[in-house]
């Protein structure tokens, strides 16, 4: 097992174990970005690596200011932030990505 596949095991350990209080791992039903668990190329690069460490950064300061937290008001200002950190990692990952010729898309099903 080479660095990069240990790596990305470790990582995707830590993201899979993080308390999520409910939507710390938003799905795209409540209209927040979801986490991607798969890089877009089909193999781990460099941008990967990145998204990954925005998202474990946006995970570790919304756990810092939920601690913090004293009212309510305090608690939707760190999921506000953190959604908004999620969906901007999203797109910078995205984006690099369409530059280098990768199609990025969703598939969705219809009833």
């Amino acid at each position: 097992m080479n660095f990069r596949n240990l790596t990305l095991g470790t990582t995707v350990a830590v993201l899979a174990t993080v308390p999520t209080m409910g939507i710390a791992h938003p799905s795209g039903a409540s209209g927040d970005e979801p986490i991607l668990t798969q890089p877009i190329s089909g193999s781990p690069e460099d941008y990967w690596y990145d998204y990954l460490a925005d998202i474990r950064e946006a995970e570790h300061e919304l756990e810092k200011d939920l601690r913090r937290a004293t009212d309510e008001e305090d608690r939707r200002d760190a999921l506000e932030e953190y959604r908004t950190e999620i969906a901007d990692a999203n797109k910078d990952y995205k984006k690099e990505m369409r530059e280098r010729g990768y199609r990025v898309g969703r598939v969705t099903i219809g009833k």
